[in-house]
């Protein structure tokens, strides 16, 4: 492993532009849970195991119809859970990293707003996901709002919660602006604004050939997506990926290394 992280250090050191990409596993050292697998995301909510539900069953709209009391005892919790976390050191080591060269962006799969929380510029992140700090109605086509003014108290002995969100033009049943499974509903305005922002980054990139790194970090193989944008924007810019994982780090040695550790120790190895 240390030839790759002694590769991965000059290609970082030779780039003019970062592209960050971050899955779950960039929460972990900050304490967050990465729900990987049922067994993951049952020890994180113990109580769901008892009703039966996996991570996939929760993160469906269908409960803010059938059951909001409980798809605000979910969601509300990691509201919660996202407010109180301080965003760990590998924040602030890829902040003085993006700081000393010309031109940065970040792609994350992540809802929990941490890079805004350590400081990096809204104007730079695109959450293909969503985001649980922002809202939208269940029912109403009023605009995505901020979820800042949202309290939810939650009884965790039953996991229900004690008050539900309601939209503030219609008054019906309010939900996450969050892209879930099987999710129809999702007002997608927010992340297609961000996403232009991304393609007028590539483009500059392009445009000043200038040399691109990307660091992701802790993006798994469940669903892609993170790992997938990473070896695109390789192959379409010329980039070189420097995939920081411990278990599923594999990658095509043409465009990249993987580096065997978890996200803050990698970050530590290679910053």
């Amino acid at each position: 492993m240390s030839r790759a992280i002694e590769k991965a250090r000059q290609k970082i050191k030779e780039a003019d532009a970062v592209f960050i990409t971050a899955g779950a596993g960039m929460g972990v050292d900050s304490g967050l849970p990465d729900f990987r697998g049922d067994e993951g995301f049952w020890k994180a909510y113990p109580v769901i195991e008892s009703l039966g539900h996996s991570f996939v069953d929760m993160a469906n709209p269908k409960w803010f119809d059938t059951n909001p009391k409980l798809a605000w005892a979910f969601y509300g919790h990691r509201l919660n859970l996202y407010r109180e976390t301080v965003p760990h050191e590998g924040f602030e080591l890829l902040k003085a990293l993006v700081e000393a060269k010309s031109n940065y962006f970040i792609f994350t799969s992540n809802v929990d707003g941490q890079f805004q929380k350590a400081g990096f510029s809204e104007e730079k992140i695109y959450e293909c996901h969503g985001s649980i700090h922002h809202m939208q109605c269940t029912c109403c086509p009023v605009a995505i709002y901020s979820a800042n003014e949202v309290e939810i108290e939650i009884d965790m002995t039953v996991f229900e919660a004690q008050n539900i969100p309601l939209c503030p033009q219609c008054e019906e049943v309010a939900r996450p602006n969050i892209l879930m499974f099987g999710d129809w509903e999702w007002d997608a305005t927010r992340s297609n604004a961000q996403s232009v922002r991304l393609d007028a980054f590539k483009e500059e990139v392009q445009e000043k050939k200038q040399k691109l790194v990307i660091i992701e970090i802790g993006a798994g193989t469940h669903i892609p997506t993170v790992r997938y944008e990473s070896e695109y924007t390789a192959a379409e810019l010329n980039a070189f990926v420097v995939r920081i994982n411990p278990r599923d780090y594999e990658i095509d040695e043409r465009i990249g290394v993987g580096i065997t550790l978890g996200g803050l120790a990698g970050l530590r190895a290679v910053l």
